[in-house]
Order: structure tokens, then C-alpha cells, then sequence
């Protein structure tokens, strides 16, 4: 996948308190992504975006869009990728 495929997918980091939250307690980070993308083209997409690994994907549709709490092997992936988009 290349990168504009990937920014299509993943629209931007879904920052409020509860997902902050999820960053240091569950290792999870929640992006806005498009509403017809499929787990594996979000996986795919973090890995593009970010040169990450994701271990599971969870997601919802919500009033905001469809969102994806992205898990990572260990907290400090999950608190490193958050500085590094800007969420802490």
C-alpha cells in the first residue's frame, strides 16, 4: 500500500479524554478512519503511515464516523506513536 492509499484510510487520531486514556492503560490508539475500509486495510495502512505493527483492530460506528482502536505490542509503541502524531 502506498501512502496516499493510506492517508484515504486513515483520516486522523481520534483525541479525547477516554482515548488518551487507552494509550497508557490498554495500549490502543483511536483514529477517525474511512467508513468503508476493512480491518485489514487499517492494519495495513498503520503500518505504512506509522512503520508500526498493529496487534488487533476493534471498530465502531459512531455519530463522529467510524472509528479504530488500533492495539500495539507494548505500551511504549502505543505512548511513541502518540508523541509522535502529536496526541501527548
Amino acid at each position: 500500500m502506498n501512502v496516499e492509499a493510506a492517508t484515504k484510510i486513515i483520516l486522523r487520531p481520534y483525541v479525547t479524554e477516554k482515548t488518551f486514556a487507552l494509550v497508557e492503560n490498554e495500549q490502543k490508539i483511536c483514529f477517525l478512519v474511512e467508513k468503508e475500509s476493512t480491518k485489514s486495510q487499517i492494519i495495513e495502512a498503520v503500518k505504512t503511515l506509522y512503520n508500526e505493527d498493529a496487534v488487533n483492530i476493534q471498530t465502531a460506528r459512531t455519530i463522529y464516523g467510524k472509528k479504530a482502536f488500533v492495539k500495539f505490542n507494548s505500551p511504549d509503541k502505543a505512548r511513541d506513536l502518540a508523541n509522535k502524531i502529536g496526541m501527548m
